[in-house]
Formats: C-alpha cells, structure tokens, sequence
C-alpha cells in the first residue's frame, strides 16, 4: 500500500503524507448479478486512518480533526459495480479530500455591517429627521412675539 497524499489547501499550505502504516485498508468483493464473471464483481473497499494517533498531525491539526471526527477515527467506504481498484483510487481521494477540509483553519469572523445607501433602517431615519425638522421649523415660524 501507497502512502496517502493530501494535496495542499487552506492551512495545508505544503499539503500532508499520511504514512501507509497509519492507514487502515479493508476490501472485499462479491459476484455481482451477472454471476462469477470479473467485469461483473461488486467490489467494496474500506479506508481508515485514526487521526487521535496520527504521528503526521501537528497538536493543532489533530484538535481540529477531532473536533470534526470526536472518536478519532475516519473511515471511508467505497462501493460500486467497478473494480477494486477503481474504488481504491476512489477511497483514498474522498479521505484525502476529507482530511483537507477538517484541518482547514475557520473562517474569519465577519464583522458587523453599517446599513448600505438602500436599506430600509436608513430611509425611515432619514424620513423620521425631515419630519423632525418641519415640525422645529413650524414652531419657529408660527411663534407669536
């Protein structure tokens, strides 16, 4: 068995080489409906890698794969009407995938927004200050002396 290969992404700027020992894989096959046949074999292939072990992850990445996978343990099944092979590739790229997600550091924080020119919050004040503003300048003009 290959090493796994995660490709570089958001807090993976080098991107990751998870050992072959570290990684899990289980397969089995069945006959499909065809009969005993190769071309028709449903194959089945299980991957899995226990992040709470992982000797490759740094203190923090391990504290944000956790957070995602809370009992340490990934695992990926692929399935279908393909060859084993075929769901291997399959496998390995969706846990690949997988792990650069989960090691992805969190969005910013999104500041607070002022209204924008249009919003409704800025029309009734601006509404509620001429309103303001004919009232001040009908008690100035009507003022007896």
């Amino acid at each position: 068995m290959r090493d796994l290969h995660v490709p570089a992404g958001p807090g993976l700027p080098d991107g990751l080489v998870v050992p072959a020992g570290e990684l899990v894989e289980r397969f089995s096959k069945s006959p499909g409906p065809g009969g005993q046949s190769v071309n028709t074999t449903d194959s089945r292939v299980e991957l899995e890698l226990d992040v709470s072990t992982s000797a490759v992850l740094t203190g923090t990445q391990r504290a944000r794969a956790l957070r995602r996978w809370p009992d340490g343990r990934v695992s990926i099944a692929a399935s279908e009407h393909r060859s084993q092979h075929r769901n291997r590739v399959a496998a390995r790229e969706r846990l690949a995938e997988l792990l650069r997600e989960a090691l992805a550091p969190p969005p910013p924080p999104r500041r607070a927004t002022r209204p924008t020119r249009g919003s409704k919050e800025r029309r009734l004040k601006s509404k509620k200050e001429r309103a303001q503003t004919k009232a001040l300048r009908g008690r100035v003009r009507g003022r007896p002396e």
